[in-house]
């Protein structure tokens, strides 16, 4: 390994974050990556890894994806300023009318993570609507700024954090009984919700709460803000997965791999009216901003994103995720340690049963700490490793894998990988 990045890894123990290293050693993930090779990741002894999280989203193109690579290439070759004094910056303005011309939102406040753009949208609809009513839906993963952590399901990620921001209500999931008396709320300003919930185990809201949500919005004049950082650009075979809605959100959040895997970017899309109601006057045209907002690389990528998010790679993702869905579902879903798998497109999550035995416990595992949680995803994350895929549990639920490789992933790779969640599968269950 480049001794250079060796340091790197041990700095990183030492001076970032210890308890994050120490993770991965105790779950083996394969942490001391050295290079890319087609998209995939190659470790220092190596071997080579299949990303079934695609970076968390963020490498939706494949690792390291050569048409980003080339954009940002000759950006830096070039002699174009790559920040802008005046806030004024021209590719923030070609990004924006490209993002108007794929989803019909004319305006955009441009960040660099997804919770960036969630506050943003926070403000927005506070501003827009004069009430500070805020509802979210329970098991939500919104990001980790502080408005964002309001909208976080209570546990670990929220609860110490408090007093939260106030005014912000969760809703039960799926109960109409409860949206109907948030919507009958005169000081309501919006529903904020994911149109797949991820980390609450990959979770779809049903037809009838939609259609209710929709109308119900749109009826009381209640902001709809469709935080779509994980489903969004083509992650569900559609550029936006809220396209599908019987209404269109009047706020939507992307992040991820609109940077194109490379540069950090995120972007609060919404309709000029709205944003020209809150910052429409000089004295207000910046009351919300921040200092990268729009800058020339991240846009550059953002660009080099969007060609390659083409008609043909949404068509291609929405194949890919019927393939996947069927194969695992003939091969992977007859096993005794699966109890559902869910999903739309490359967005999927494989529920587990976890056997009363001590083996598929933490506190037998030596770690009493999370004594309360499943340990059943996070063997199968660990067996998954050993056979050369990278995946995760979800945040709010470890007793669901999820799997979200890739667009670039080949069918028979994708078909190897249900093979290897199979095999991994047999593995645990034989542990009894």
């Amino acid at each position: 390994m480049d001794p250079l990045l060796h340091e790197g890894y041990d700095g990183f123990r030492a001076f970032v974050n210890p308890l994050v290293a120490m993770r991965a050693r105790l779950s083996s993930e394969p942490y001391l990556l050295e290079r890319v090779e087609h998209g995939h990741l190659i470790d220092n002894d190596g071997k080579a890894y299949i990303d079934l999280l695609a970076g968390w989203g963020t490498q939706a193109f494949g690792h390291r994806p050569p048409a980003i690579e080339a954009a940002l290439m000759n950006f830096l070759k070039g002699r174009a300023p790559s920040f802008y004094p005046s806030g004024i910056s021209p590719h923030a303005g070609l990004l924006a009318g490209r993002l108007y011309e794929r989803t019909g939102y004319d305006a955009a406040f441009f960040a660099s993570g997804g919770t960036e753009a969630v506050e943003a949208a926070l403000k927005l609809v506070r501003g827009a609507s004069g009430r500070p009513r805020i509802a979210c839906v329970q098991g939500a993963y919104h990001g980790c700024t502080f408005g964002s952590v309001a909208m976080m399901q209570a546990g670990p990620y929220r609860d110490i954090f408090g007093p939260h921001l106030p005014m912000v209500d969760a809703l039960p999931f799926g109960e109409m009984e409860a949206l109907d008396n948030a919507l009958a709320d005169p000081s309501l300003a919006a529903i904020v919700l994911e149109p797949i919930q991820v980390e609450a185990g990959v979770r779809l809201h049903d037809a009838a709460y939609l259609a209710r949500l929709c109308h119900g919005t749109g009826e009381r004049g209640v902001l709809l803000v469709a935080d779509e950082i994980q489903t969004g650009l083509g992650r569900t075979g559609r550029f936006l997965s809220s396209e599908a809605w019987p209404r269109r959100p009047d706020v939507v959040t992307l992040g991820k791999a609109l940077g194109g895997g490379l540069m950090p970017l995120s972007v609060m899309l919404t309709r000029r009216p709205i944003f020209d109601g809150v910052y429409g006057k000089f004295a207000l045209a910046e009351a919300h901003a921040s200092t990268f907002s729009g800058n020339a690389l991240a846009c550059v990528a953002g660009l080099a994103a969007l060609d390659l998010l083409d008609d043909a790679m949404l068509a291609d993702v929405e194949r890919k995720g019927r393939l996947l869905r069927d194969a695992l579902d003939d091969v992977v879903l007859p096993s005794p340690l699966v109890r559902a798998i869910r999903g739309e497109g490359l967005m999927l999550g494989i529920e587990l049963e976890a056997p009363d035995h001590p083996c598929y416990q933490f506190d037998y595992l030596g770690v009493p700490e999370l004594a309360a949680q499943p340990a059943i995803g996070m063997l199968l994350v660990h067996r998954l490793y050993k056979a050369g895929y990278i995946s995760q549990i979800c945040g709010h639920a470890w007793q669901v894998l999820r799997v979200q490789p890739s667009f670039t992933i080949s069918d028979d790779e994708l078909l190897a990988c249900v093979h290897a969640l199979r095999d991994a599968l047999d593995f645990l269950w034989d542990l009894q």
